[in-house]
């Protein structure tokens, strides 16, 4: 019988999300340039002096997934590697928030700008990985079943009487063998 129902994951990604990801991919090698050799500038201005390496190690990850997205053919994983590094950069940047040495009104504004990357970036993932936003699925009624709407006690054992069909048995060639009490062929069990 043959399958009609085509999944989308072999099927080509549309040719925005393809642009959007090449869009993500320099935008990514142009954020990891500026944090990589403005770290400092950066910090000072977001007042987190402290976390000036950290800044630069982020601006290291964001060129390496730069770099993966625009060498790759399917750009997919890379993408949903800015995911991941979104959310890294969510949580840092939250911490700051809360931190009285930072200037919070600067801090606000680079979470935001996160937010929207964040956005653009999932999006982007999900096109590229043929996967449709969530839909409200239909839920399934099992209240017409035998056995479900029944306690537990009472559904144990409903199907004891149940004899199956000898085309849905193992195979006799199949089955185990019984062992033979004495010098005789092994014989399939039944």
């Amino acid at each position: 019988m043959a399958h009609r129902h085509r999944t989308r994951s072999h099927a080509r990604p549309p040719a925005s999300a393809e642009a959007l990801a090449r869009g993500l991919g320099w935008f990514s090698l142009a954020l990891g340039a500026a944090e990589l050799l403005g770290a400092r500038s950066m910090a000072r201005w977001l007042g987190m002096e402290r976390h000036e390496s950290l800044i630069r190690a982020y601006g290291v990850r964001e060129i390496a997934t730069g770099i993966g997205i625009l060498a790759q053919k399917d750009p997919a994983p890379w993408i949903w590697g800015r995911v991941a590094g979104d959310a890294l950069d969510l949580a840092t940047l939250s911490g700051a928030l809360r931190d009285p040495k930072a200037h919070r009104d600067r801090v606000a504004v680079a979470f935001g700008a996160v937010m929207g990357a964040t956005v653009l970036d999932v999006a982007c993932a999900n096109a590229l990985s043929g996967q449709e936003p969530p839909r409200h699925r239909r839920a399934v009624d099992y209240s017409d079943r035998s056995g479900l709407p029944r306690p537990p006690g009472q559904m144990r054992g409903a199907a004891r009487d149940f004899e199956v069909p000898r085309d849905m048995r193992i195979p006799d060639a199949l089955r185990p063998y019984r062992q033979p009490r004495r010098q005789e062929r092994p014989q399939p069990s039944m």
